[in-house]
């Protein structure tokens, strides 16, 4: 190429883009590519150990038998569906984490590869997390809380918890709030940092707690048989599979007051069945009590002493 082609080409508008894009382009191009890559190797390693973790979960679940006596095994085939579920969430939070850093660090290089010092930058930010850290404690005390709670597994979206200041089923569980609705309705924001204990009462089993009142001079022994037949037949009714573990079984005399004994039945159940296993128990209870004349004592309301057909009309306004 001779001299003077030389200079019109170095004198050219486009020559400086060109050279450009022949140095620091390609650089940048490469950069970039060889962090695509990294994120989607990264990507399709913790997803393949998530799989393998999933699959492990359901290959060591037992099948779930509900007319089983061992606590354990109910246990283990219903926490065997938690397990599959935090795989899931931890690959997740493992995919987030990957992609922010590998980010961060191509956009560093770049960075570099433009021309600018990036140490004063570092040092910038430095300064500004440590400005943040003082100033934002609560928020970072939230998000690692947050952090611990998914990789602790203690409770998911929809487990019945106790988190103290409030008790309902979990909707959503981020990295910074928890958000859970109660039995009314009422939707509930709780910040993961100011939750100090959880009662979750969705793993494994639950169990399901009757108090019956009986009059004083029934007899317990056919109360214990009846109640022991009642809870055969509930075990052997498919209808209930979906809510008792378990066979309805006679706890014995709870307390006695007055006119009246209180007998307990207890029943293991599903977690988010309670309730349901509790009222079939107390309805089945009552059609059998009702069709072998057993009674049931007339309890007087609170705070009048008098039975519920002799209470005070209401004043009017």
């Amino acid at each position: 190429m001779s001299t003077a082609l030389t200079a019109t080409l170095a004198e050219a508008w486009y020559y400086p883009v060109l050279h450009w894009a022949t140095t620091y382009g390609l650089r940048i191009l490469a950069t970039v590519a060889v962090g695509a890559f990294a994120w989607v190797i990264s990507y399709r390693a913790i997803d393949r150990v998530t799989e393998a973790a999933v699959k492990r979960a359901m290959t060591d679940r037992p099948a779930a038998n509900r007319n089983t006596d061992s606590t354990t095994e109910l246990t283990d085939a219903i926490m065997g569906q938690r397990r599959e579920q935090r795989a899931r969430a931890l690959g997740q939070l493992l995919r987030s984490i990957s992609a922010f850093i590998i980010g961060g660090i191509t956009l560093l290089v770049v960075l570099t590869q433009l021309g600018m010092d990036i140490g004063p930058l570092l040092a910038s930010a430095g300064v500004i997390g440590v400005a943040l850290g003082f100033g934002a404690q609560t928020l970072v005390k939230d998000f690692l809380s947050g952090i611990f709670l998914v990789l602790e597994d203690q409770y998911g979206p929809g487990d019945v918890v106790d988190l103290g200041s409030a008790i309902g089923t979990v909707e959503e569980v981020g990295l910074r709030i928890t958000r859970l609705r109660d039995a009314s309705g009422v939707v509930w924001y709780v910040r993961n940092g100011e939750i100090l204990r959880v009662g979750n009462r969705s793993q494994g089993w639950t169990l399901a707690i009757v108090d019956v009142p009986i009059a004083y001079d029934e007899d317990l022994d056919r109360v214990r048989r009846l109640v022991e037949k009642i809870g055969r037949q509930m075990d052997a009714d498919s209808s209930y599979d979906a809510v008792l573990l378990g066979t309805p079984t006679y706890a014995g005399v709870e307390s006695v007051s007055g006119d009246a004994m209180f007998i307990r039945v207890t029943a293991r159940s599903a977690p988010d069945q309670r309730l349901v296993a509790e009222r079939a128990i107390r309805e089945q209870l009552k059609l059998a009590f009702d069709a072998q004349g057993i009674r049931m004592p007339v309890l007087n309301r609170p705070g009048t002493g008098l039975p519920p057909g002799n209470q005070p009309n209401p004043p009017r306004a």
